[in-house]
């Protein structure tokens, strides 16, 4: 066991930087640096410690001595203690700015790399109401504030359907208006709660596995489509049918309307079977074109104004001229290797999860593409030199995998297969650093992009395009 220490306070401590995990950087008097949750670069605070290690402190300021001019008003009534937009009291543009530093100092701290310099990083037009996809969670028993604590008063409202609080898996803030998702989001989520509590449906409680109503999932698409899936603890058909029929009177906009019966101790729906209750079990996303059908389980990004200019980055960067046999590894539904078909003599994309690489296959089959081929299995395994030798050695290779990174036997057959060229895009660039300086020996970095797909957050996007040295 640790030994807990004492909480310090540290007084007049200038915040010079941004660092990870949306958290900003001061130091303390002793020299350990401190990482602040909830102040901006240019602020001068109080801080009291949460956490102490050798080398750093953790904290949150209490007394603010003055303000940063990097400052901007947070839109939400929830800021500060929703944990969804962490950066929202700091103004765009310097969002923009420490994003791309976080990039470079990942590259070269963590890859060692060599680097050229560094585009600007592509901002999202939108800065609210961006995401087509959001996830709510029930509860019976919410986040109570500190002034309904002290007030001693009887709390009657329990229920809530929201966000987790940080780093408390069993305690659901009850959310207003939440200003990532655009319309109906809010109305349909605050009508399901209200038709809930009017004919007694019984929320979630995490703790005792106890309730009907267990979680909320909206999308939406560029094509203006809605789907809704809720998720049910309790198999009560009755109850079960009232709500989704009022849903469906009163929303009629919704294009599929979705849901899943789940007893077991987690609340992921990759195992489980989804019911359409009325609608179809899909929704369209478009681009250039092409159409994408999104199911319950697809992964798709949740920006599809910045995926698209995501997946242009990528098509410039590999530089295509309809002779190069085109590798797309963690292809999901296909997105980007039939965004790219055009320009390529073959894609073949790899996917670890079946139900994905069906979706592609219907994708690129609507779409008329015929120069694309879908595989299913793990990368560390699929990935090997009779696969290479089934299908041709590919002159480009682009790999998307998810915040983990590559795994090293990826890594390692890759450099076996020697591409020409290698885009990798990362919603970690600092696995992808890590990654990268196991290449840095075969390929040099010739150009990086990072790309903002969530404003309001410490998250970045970034596209490295790698060539073969000459040696």
């Amino acid at each position: 066991m640790r030994k807990r220490s004492s909480p310090q306070v540290f007084e007049n401590i200038a915040v010079t930087d941004a660092g990870a995990k949306g958290k900003t950087i001061g130091k303390a008097p002793d020299g350990r640096i401190i990482f602040i949750s909830n102040a901006v670069p240019g602020d001068v605070v109080d801080v009291q410690t949460t956490k102490k290690r050798k080398a750093y402190f953790e904290g949150i300021a209490t007394n603010f001595h003055s303000l940063s001019d990097k400052r901007a008003t947070p839109v939400c009534e929830h800021f500060g203690i929703c944990g969804g937009c962490k950066w929202q009291h700091m103004d765009y543009t310097h969002q923009l700015f420490y994003k791309q530093k976080e990039v470079e100092n990942n590259l070269r701290r963590i890859g060692h790399l060599e680097i050229p310099e560094i585009l600007p990083i592509i901002g999202s037009d939108q800065k609210y109401f961006y995401r087509n996809k959001m996830e709510f969670s029930f509860s019976d028993s919410r986040w109570l504030t500190q002034e309904e604590i002290k007030s001693n008063n009887e709390i009657t409202d329990k229920n809530a359907i929201g966000f987790h609080i940080p780093g408390m898996w069993d305690k659901i803030l009850d959310i207003k208006k939440c200003h990532l998702q655009s319309d109906p989001s809010n109305e349909i989520r605050l009508q399901i709660k209200k038709y809930a509590l009017e004919n007694g449906l019984s929320f979630f409680n995490p703790r005792s596995h106890r309730g009907l109503l267990r979680t909320l999932m909206i999308r939406t698409s560029s094509t203006k489509q809605i789907m809704v899936l809720i998720q049910f603890y309790d198999d009560d058909e009755k109850k079960r049918n009232g709500l989704l029929n009022h849903l469906k009177n009163k929303f009629p906009q919704i294009d599929s309307l979705l849901y899943v019966i789940n007893r077991k101790g987690n609340d992921t729906i990759y195992d489980q079977e989804v019911h359409c209750h009325s609608g179809k079990e899909y929704i369209y996303e478009e681009m250039e074109g092409l159409k994408f059908k999104i199911t319950a389980k697809s992964f798709y990004q949740t920006n599809s104004q910045q995926a698209y200019e995501l997946y242009k980055i990528v098509r410039k960067l590999a530089g295509l001229n309809k002779t190069e046999l085109v590798y797309d590894l963690y292809t999901g539904i296909g997105t980007i290797a039939q965004f790219i078909a055009a320009e390529a003599k073959k894609v073949v994309g790899i996917e670890a999860i079946p139900e994905a690489i069906l979706a592609a296959e219907t994708n690129a089959q609507e779409n008329n593409i015929n120069n694309v081929g879908f595989y299913s299995g793990d990368m560390k395994n699929i990935l090997n030199d009779e696969f290479v030798a089934f299908n041709g050695k590919p002159d480009v290779i682009i790999t998307d995998p998810p915040r983990d990174g590559m795994h090293k036997d990826v890594v390692r057959q890759i450099l076996e297969i020697a591409p020409e060229k290698i885009v990798y895009v990362s919603c970690n660039s600092a696995t992808q650093a890590r990654d990268l300086e196991l290449m840095k020996e075969v390929y040099e970095i010739k150009a990086i992009q990072p790309v903002d797909m969530f404003p309001q957050t410490h998250h970045v996007e970034n596209v490295v395009l790698l060539k073969k040295r000459i040696h």
